[in-house]
């Protein structure tokens, strides 16, 4: 028997292949995805490695959480404490470290690196063990800086040069004294690091006499566990923590291998996606193939083969196409991950060098995969074909599927989609994350329903295809009734189709939804002509407020700050405003008193008014961060959204209250409206700083469509691979088809259908097949991205369902160009069959 499958697949050399292909890119999915984020993280795992090699145990302040009106914060790691750590014994040298954020100018002005990989920090003193100098030498004083040698190199500075950056707003232009190399992994990932000396870091962000951390590198000699040990007897535990550095590389590890765990989960969903669609083809195949063998698998059983032995003949066929296919995926899947790797750094970020990894546990996956899903799909037809009687095979009586079966299967279906329509139904009355599990279920309920109704389906949306068919003739009504001819292989090749345009549909009717819910909150919330904020959405200087206040264009202003706070018990945070101009800025709707901001009075957006039990005329009285009490009046409860929500009340009283007073973001009214020329002004006398965005509302719209087409064209690019393995799956149906019917194709020649007619049949068979599958494929998307906007709507009161006709009318088309496309080779296979051969043949 093994030696009869081996001789099967040889002489079903052509048949076999697209079932190879399809098999072949799912695994070469699966293997890529695992080789890229396997090489992405062991590169940036030791790259951070490297940047703890100066570290042998770090000294940290212990945050303190809030507890009864006090507001948790974290204590100061001051110079006495530097001198302490130094002075433990084991210790032979301490660093205080200052960091924050610093954004870097090229020579044209814009910013280099990502906003939140522009860093800052200090030169430790003369010489920095954890920056070696290549040019210059140490900054010192406000006027001088270091920049590492990769941000150098790209902008084209060196030492002399005067360069432009900012901290958190304003512009300072100092000289670069110094050009250092760094293990730093924000620097290998693309980002900048600037270096002032101690005294500049600490006044600039914020720390002054103070330090974010304290490195101790131990003496000659002087394990990090037990300088660690000296460093917790000395130093106060109730106000420090102390961590060696093998400790920090092994968590900075952990938290990169967490990170990529999320991108690799992602991308293996899609390859899960493209494998369970070449399921279907694989399964088709081997159907077809079985088929066409039935009599041979009869005389086998006729001179004595058992069913297993003919199932497991089967089972050994589909072993070596799945190995076959499952090497080549492995090949192709190691250069996709090389591939990948290019594609990121020509897209402009910053891998750290590093060798491709291939592990034994991706060798391992790609072959499991690649076999058991052939062997598992092959399963099925193999056994159905022992099943057949020997007798019942060689006269061919077994090609009708029973009734009894077709009544199962339909149950079945109604059952799967009824459970999923109302599982789907009961989630979006759920809010947020609670229905999303039950959703997820539901749609694969209804997804496994509708693929095991679709030969019912196929006879009645087939069908309502007679009037566009008949404009064809013969052919056209020929292909109507060939595609109908069997509805399970026909179900299959458009479930395929299907499953590819559902995801794609869904997610489309979901971002355009979710869009103009945006644009519709940023336009009903606020006033203001524009916003101003830092590039990475840290925190802006007090001063870039009090500058846009003083502009002669500017008719009104309010910085939004925010501020934590203990009420009740429990912590809140303040959102801070200029009272007397926020009602001129924001247009937000009130459900009951005033919005009046200004004392005293302060208004709360309804769920946080509702948690608490209050309204308008409640007082409550809050515990600032400081410490300081006070009570407040609420002067109205307004609808809070995604934009503007929380506790608002004026800054005039939540400043004095505040250590370090920063702005999350400044809103702008001009005399002249939102224009062009309005803008260049404000960036102009805001310095022209590559680290601060003035955005009007379109800006706002813009910049969220930005994020939400580049995630929907990354979906579209990977769903590519389930489309293109459904066009496969086309292809193989007509080519087996036409295989099947080559002496009805013979008979129909021979009686006056030319060979363009033989190619249009085929043709439009494709068409319609495809076609159904697309219908199938955009009516589930849109269910879906109905109920998914469902759910989010309960959380976002904006929400509106938009119906991207146009789109949906693309993906029509494309099922339509599928069809047409997978029939050129089988349509011209057809037409070029000699009709006596095939009226000879079996």
């Amino acid at each position: 028997m093994f030696r009869t499958a081996l001789r099967n697949v040889l002489a079903h050399k052509a048949r076999l292949l697209m079932t190879v292909l399809a098999v072949m890119l799912g695994v070469a999915f699966v293997s890529g995805t695992l080789v890229f984020t396997n090489t992405l993280s062991n590169a940036l795992q030791n790259s951070s490695a490297k940047g703890f090699d100066q570290v042998d145990v770090a000294v940290e302040a212990k945050y303190q959480e809030s507890k009864g009106d006090q507001v948790g914060k974290s204590p100061e790691l001051t110079q006495a404490l530097l001198a302490k750590s130094e002075q433990v014994p084991g210790a032979a040298s301490a660093i205080g470290v200052v960091s924050g954020f610093t954004a870097i100018a090229d020579k044209d002005g814009k910013l280099i690196g990502g906003g939140f990989q522009s860093q800052g920090g200090n030169y430790w003193e003369a010489k920095d063990p954890r920056y070696p100098l290549v040019s210059g030498h140490a900054p010192s004083g406000a006027n001088e800086v270091a920049i590492d040698s990769e941000t150098a190199e790209r902008a084209g500075y060196k030492v002399g040069d005067t360069v432009r950056l900012s901290i958190d707003g304003p512009v300072l232009k100092p000289t670069v004294a110094g050009i250092f190399t760094t293990d730093d992994g924000n620097v290998a990932a693309g980002g900048s690091l600037a270096l002032f000396d101690t005294a500049t870091a600490q006044s600039l962000f914020g720390k002054a006499g103070t330090y974010d951390e304290i490195d101790v590198k131990a003496a000659a000699g002087t394990s990090q566990a037990t300088l660690k040990a000296a460093l917790d007897k000395a130093l106060p535990a109730d106000t420090v923590e102390t961590t060696t550095g093998k400790q920090l590389a092994d968590d900075q590890a952990e938290m990169i291998s967490s990170s990529m765990s999320g991108l690799k989960q992602g991308l293996l969903v899609f390859a899960g996606i493209a494998l369970f669609v070449g399921t279907f083809i694989i399964a088709n195949t081997f159907t077809m193939l079985i088929a066409q063998r039935t009599k041979e698998l009869a005389l086998l059983r006729a001179v004595g083969a058992s069913r297993k032995q003919v199932t497991r003949s089967v089972l050994i066929e589909a072993f070596v196409v799945g190995a076959v296919a499952a090497v080549t995926g492995l090949v192709a899947g190691i250069g996709i991950g090389a591939g990948l790797k290019s594609l990121i750094g020509m897209l402009g970020a910053t891998v750290p060098d590093g060798p491709l990894v291939i592990t034994p546990g991706t060798v391992g996956t790609a072959l499991a995969v690649g076999i058991l899903i052939t062997m598992l799909a092959a399963w099925l037809p193999g056994r159905r074909a022992a099943k057949i009687p020997p007798v019942a095979a060689m006269s061919s009586v077994h090609a009708a599927a029973t009734t009894k079966s077709l009544v199962l299967r339909n149950t079945l279906g109604a059952l799967f989609s009824g459970a999923g329509i109302a599982v789907v139904l009961a989630a979006t009355s759920m809010s947020g994350s609670d229905g999303q599990a039950p959703m997820g279920i539901g749609a694969v309920l209804l997804i496994i329903g509708v693929f095991i109704l679709t030969p019912l389906l196929s006879r009645p949306l087939i069908a309502a295809a007679a009037p566009f068919m008949r404009v064809f003739g013969i052919s056209g009504k020929l292909a109507r009734q060939n595609s109908v001819r069997n509805p399970r292989r026909t179900a299959a090749t458009a479930s395929a189709l299907m499953i590819g345009l559902t995801l794609i549909t869904g997610m489309t009717v979901m971002a355009g939804s979710l869009q103009k819910s945006i644009d519709k909150m940023a336009s009903s919330a606020i006033k203001a002509d524009y916003v101003v904020s830092m590039a990475n959405g840290n925190s802006l200087s007090p001063d870039v407020a009090e500058k846009v206040a003083k502009l002669d264009d500017v008719t009104a202003s309010s910085p939004l700050r925010n501020a934590p706070s203990r009420i009740g018990g429990k912590t809140e945070y303040l959102t801070g405003v200029t009272g007397s101009t926020i009602g001129e800025l924001t247009d937000l709707t009130v459900d009951s008193g005033a919005f009046k901001v200004g004392g005293s009075q302060v208004v709360v957006d309804d769920d946080t008014a509702k948690s608490h039990g209050w309204k308008a005329g409640s007082r409550f009285t809050v515990n600032y961060e400081d410490g300081k009490k006070q009570q407040l009046t609420v002067a109205g409860v307004y609808e809070g959204n995604e934009m503007i929500q929380g506790i608002i009340l004026d800054n005039a009283a939540l400043s004095p209250h505040e250590t370090d007073p920063a702005d999350m973001q400044v809103m702008v009214k001009t005399s002249d409206g939102a224009s062009s020329a309005t803008k260049d002004k404000l960036e102009k006398a805001l310095g022209s700083n590559p680290a601060i965005k003035v955005q009007d509302k379109k800006d706002l719209s813009n910049e969220i469509a930005q994020m939400f087409t580049l995630v929907l064209n990354m979906l579209y690019g990977l769903l590519a691979m389930a489309v293109l393995v459904a066009v496969l799956g086309v292809i193989n149906t007509l080519a087996m088809s036409v295989f099947e019917r080559s002496q009805e194709i013979g008979m129909l020649r021979a009686i006056g259908l030319d060979r363009k007619g033989i190619k249009r049949m085929v043709r439009l068979e494709s068409l319609v097949i495809s076609l159904f599958g697309g219908v199938l494929g955009i009516g589930l998307g849109v269910f879906f991205g109905w109920a998914a906007g469902e759910l989010v709507g309960s959380s976002m009161a904006t929400y509106e369902l938009v119906m991207p006709w146009a789109r949906m009318a693309v993906f029509l088309l494309l099922a339509a160009t599928v069809g047409v496309l997978a029939a050129l080779w089988p349509a011209r296979r057809a037409a070029r069959l000699n009709m006596l051969t095939a009226i000879k043949s079996e």
